[in-house]
């Protein structure tokens, strides 16, 4: 654990259905980056990079607002879990995970509350401040 808060009972199964889920994806060299929301796969990095993906999944899950039972609520909740990974054959000389503050401001607008890193295979850009911002922002990190 890299922040204050651990992640909560449902986060460490968003984390441990994502890594499979990402796991298997890099096998086919695609994405590092996977966004879950109650054991269910929300959004898969393409082209795009990580914080797009993000953002489309606080935009997916946004648009699961049907008003229809409860106003302002849907089906799953809206915390999303993000994992990144190092795919299984990642050239880190070329091609390094990597996660900035931006990256946590873009976890907190799409409604992300945890983030779970491959220790020592993802790049924290000025670490320090990462963890800051995560700790400011209630989101937990965790490298497994």
């Amino acid at each position: 654990m890299l922040t204050k808060r651990a992640p909560s009972p449902q986060e460490r199964k968003n984390i441990d259905y994502g890594r499979e889920v990402a796991r298997g994806l890099g096998e086919y060299d695609i994405g590092q980056t996977v966004v879950i929301a109650e054991n269910a796969c929300v959004a898969v990095e393409a082209m795009e990079g990580t914080d797009a993906t993000i953002t489309r999944a606080g935009q997916i899950m946004a648009s699961l607002d049907t008003g229809k039972t409860d106003p302002g609520k849907s089906a799953l909740t809206r915390e999303l879990t993000v994992i990144k990974i190092a795919k299984p054959k990642q050239d880190m000389r070329f091609d390094v995970p990597v996660i900035g503050v931006k990256t946590i401001e873009v976890m907190r607008a799409a409604g992300a509350t945890c983030l779970a890193l491959d220790a020592g295979k993802c790049l924290l850009l000025d670490g320090d401040a990462v963890i800051v911002s995560a700790d400011d922002n209630g989101v937990a990190v965790v490298g497994d």
